[in-house]
């Protein structure tokens, strides 16, 4: 057991120790970390809440012992802990040792990409990150990697144009030249648990799944993250103490993912931007969903099971989950059960997860040809939002276009994520047509009875709930 966190940063390891006499907690964050140091506060906060990018710095984690890989995350959503055995990049480390700038920063420069300079730091971070994935990015990648940074100033025009530059630079930085020396100093790092206490917080942090399920076990009322996406706002927005959590990103049986003839099985663990690819050819309903869930830096963090544990009213995933007839596995010291995705959510933020059981995967059938399968979202803004209202939506017709089966998950309609079962049952049996449709949309106001919020009121969301039913004939007619 281990109770320092360690991770390189500036071509050196630092070693963090949360003593009587340290300043730091379990549950700083990264961001706030790096505040406190004199030569790396061009990290800045704007929001606390991964809505801004201002504080984007990007996380290097050794991949099969051979290769770092890059990802554009949100500081102010990690806890210290989270980057223990990863490297840290802030853009102070972008330039040469010598002074010279980093391509990405000359490009910024040299396309007019900054004004007030805020965003900036956030920004060229973002674009470091995507230099090191898409060495020849086009400017959708450019839009899809900024999506989660706001600029009040410049436009993102000349961003762009600097993403488009940076990368027809194709000479090695000084990552990757000094790749072999990070590489040694990430595997001198002891990838043990870590387990930290202090005056008014404890800190887990387990490296296997049996030393996890023994801690759950244990400690039933700690608070369990797997990303900390939801769980940090506890800390940033709210200013709460957590004062126990287990945290299993580090859990390596977490991150699993098994594929035969007929399913699709995702580790709890796996990151939302890992499953997004692994998703795209067979379930593209799924795919469709997770490209606007929150924003690169957000889906770089969150992970598959954290979010469905969350069990959030709004819940974009578990709607698509619901119409793809998803299992959701959970395991505890005395063994493992599947449990049904509809069926998973009991409540609001209740589930059917008993004491000393954890989320450890998802089982994804393969879809048959004869089901249609759609995902809809709607929000104030396209790729950074919480829903208004989701849906997850799944058709199977015989062959002269009568409804054999169907699923309506919606989100953001009800205290949890819900099926229409009244406008299920009445459409099984009758045929797909629009008027059968118009029908069935009136029934919708039965299953449902949605709450008025900032996002929208009562009315709207019963009318964004039959139109995307409507939308649905539509996209389905035969």
């Amino acid at each position: 057991m281990n109770d320092q966190v360690a991770f390189v940063l500036d071509g050196k390891i630092v070693e963090l120790n949360f003593g009587p006499l340290s300043e730091l907690t379990p549950t700083t964050t990264v961001l706030n970390y790096l505040r406190s140091l004199p030569e790396h506060r061009g990290v800045k906060e704007g929001c606390a809440e991964g809505d801004c990018g201002a504080c984007t710095v990007v996380i290097g984690e050794l991949k099969n012992g051979r290769k770092i890989q890059y990802r554009a995350v949100d500081s102010c959503l990690l806890f210290l802990p989270m980057i223990h055995g990863k490297q840290l990049v802030t853009v102070e480390s972008l330039a040469n040792p010598n002074g010279e700038l980093h391509p990405v920063q000359r490009a910024m420069v040299d396309k007019h990409g900054s004004q007030c300079g805020f965003c900036t730091p956030g920004i060229v971070m973002s674009l470091f990150a995507l230099s090191k994935n898409s060495p020849h990015p086009k400017p959708e990648d450019a839009k899809i990697a900024l999506a989660g940074n706001l600029c009040r100033c410049t436009g993102y025009r000349p961003i762009i144009d600097a993403a488009i530059q940076s990368s027809t630079d194709n000479r090695q930085d000084h990552f990757a030249i000094e790749e072999g020396n990070t590489i040694r100093l990430l595997k001198a790092i002891p990838h043990k648990s870590v387990s930290i206490a202090t005056v008014s917080e404890r800190y887990d942090q387990p490296a296997t799944l049996k030393e996890c399920l023994t801690l759950v076990k244990k400690f039933p009322k700690a608070v369990i993250t797997n990303g900390a996406t939801d769980v940090a706002l506890r800390v940033t927005k709210k200013f709460e103490v957590l004062h126990h959590v287990i945290d299993l990103s580090h859990v390596n049986e977490l991150l699993k993912v098994k594929k035969n003839k007929s399913t699709l099985s995702i580790g709890a663990g796996v990151k939302v931007n890992d499953v997004l690819e692994l998703v795209k050819k067979n379930f593209t309903a799924l795919s469709d969903m997770l490209s606007v869930f929150g924003a690169e830096q957000i889906r770089n963090i969150a992970t598959l099971g954290g979010n469905i544990g969350t069990a959030s009213p709004i819940g974009d995933i578990l709607p698509v989950l619901i119409a793809y007839d998803a299992k959701i596995v959970l395991e505890g010291i005395r063994g493992r059960r599947l449990v049904r995705s509809d069926e998973f959510v009991t409540g609001y933020r209740q589930t059917e997860r008993r004491p000393g059981e954890i989320i450890t995967s998802v089982v994804l059938p393969l879809p048959s040809k004869h089901f249609k399968i759609r995902s809809y979202k709607v929000s104030r803004r396209k790729d950074l939002d919480i829903s208004t209202a989701s849906a997850g939506f799944m058709i199977n017709l015989n062959k002269v276009g009568i409804v054999e089966d169907i699923v309506l998950a919606y989100g953001g309609m009800a205290e949890r994520t819900k099926r229409a079962e009244l406008t299920e049952k009445f459409l099984r049996g009758n045929p797909w047509t629009r008027g059968v449709v118009e029908q069935a949309q009136q029934i919708l106001s039965k299953d449902f009875n949605p709450i008025s919020d900032v996002r929208g009121s009562a009315a709207f969301r019963t009318a964004i709930a039959r139109n995307l039913l409507m939308k649905f004939w539509d996209e389905t007619k035969e």
